[in-house]
């Protein structure tokens, strides 16, 4: 038997093939699956494990129960030159994504923008992966996703609004492409569980209390609410992308969001939105490489202050994870090799 917290190292495409094989084990499609152990994977290389094949756990749990419908395809709709709507259907968050990006990809082809709407989809995975994706085609993105409430708005004292992500990719077409991937809160509920699990007190920016009060004992924070990053900004750059993601779209916002945790049985309507911006209708690639190396020339030229770690531009940590695992192969911990194992076992 594993250790649970056991990591191994197995090689990309062993772990992609695996990964698709476990979503079709779960009764998605081929093509389906493919995209959803793409954009995973993606996450695991660039380090982000939390959202990378280990969401095989969630999403297989909610799989099983019907709460994320395992066959459903979701649906485009164009509503004006550059704009268009797809509905998820419920479908697993990756595929709803990846619909999302190509869509917006192929407006932006045709018109130089493309903004793309989507409604009735699940946590679609981090939005780096999109980022990139994107990028390696030469669009630039702005992609944001609401998500299960887990703040209290500015001076509240319950939870209203989720910790959603939004990213920014720009491409530089030798690879080294500014991806910016954040959530709202200060930090994730991991580290405050880790803080928990080592015993450790934290910081009082990280949560308040069930009341609402900043609080340094994690326990009580896991009780409470996760601060947002600058206080009121953060709260307000909350709202704005989940007016994007969820009111716009016409999916759920705010506490209309159900929690699959409480809820696991029940559709998400999780929202989101892509902007896509085709730099190819900008200059060449040639001018592009230069403006963006020289741009993150300017900033790697400031003089750290701790010679240890040098200024990085975002993007940068991902991208030079994501080479080291393509050549050693990706960390995957027992338990999730465990469940990708067990699942992909039932494809014939």
């Amino acid at each position: 038997m594993h250790n649970n917290n056991e990591v191994s190292a197995v090689a990309f495409e062993e772990i992609r093939q695996l990964g698709r094989l476990a979503f079709q084990g779960l009764g998605l499609t081929a093509h389906a699956a493919e995209h959803v152990s793409n954009v995973l994977v993606l996450a695991d290389l660039f380090g982000l494990t939390t959202h990378g094949l280990s969401r095989i756990e969630s999403y297989g749990e909610r799989l099983e129960s019907g709460g994320i419908s395992a066959s459903a395809e979701p649906v485009v709709e164009t509503i004006a030159p550059a704009i268009a709507r797809v509905d998820g259907r419920n479908a697993v968050g990756p595929l709803v994504g990846m619909t999302t990006l190509e869509a917006g990809m192929q407006l932006a082809r045709q018109f130089g923008i493309g903004l793309v709407l989507a409604r009735g989809s699940n946590h679609f995975g981090p939005v780096s992966p999109y980022s990139y994706i994107a990028a390696e085609q030469g669009f630039a993105s702005i992609i944001g996703s609401n998500a299960t409430t887990t703040i209290a708005p500015s001076g509240g004292s319950d939870a209203r609004l989720g910790n959603s992500p939004l990213g920014f990719g720009v491409p530089n077409p030798d690879g080294n492409h500014f991806m910016l991937d954040m959530a709202m809160s200060v930090v994730a509920r991991a580290k405050i569980r880790n803080a928990l699990t080592r015993n450790e007190s934290i910081p009082a920016t990280w949560a308040t209390d069930a009341s609402g009060k900043p609080t340094t004992d994690p326990r009580a924070a896991l009780d409470g609410f996760l601060q947002p990053i600058g206080g009121h900004k953060g709260y307000g750059l909350a709202l704005v992308v989940d007016l994007l993601a969820g009111l716009l779209s016409d999916a759920a916002y705010l506490t209309h969001v159900k929690s699959w945790v409480d809820a696991p049985d029940e559709p998400q309507n999780l929202g989101h939105f892509f902007i896509l911006i085709d730099t190819a209708r900008l200059g060449s690639p040639d001018w592009l490489k230069a403006r963006m190396t020289d741009f993150a020339a300017i900033l790697h030229q400031s003089p750290a202050v701790d010679a240890a770690s040098p200024v990085i531009v975002p993007g940068e940590i991902e991208l030079k994870k994501m080479q080291r695992y393509l050549r050693d192969g990706v960390p995957v911990d027992a338990t999730t090799q465990g469940l990708l194992d067990q699942y992909a076992s039932r494809v014939a």
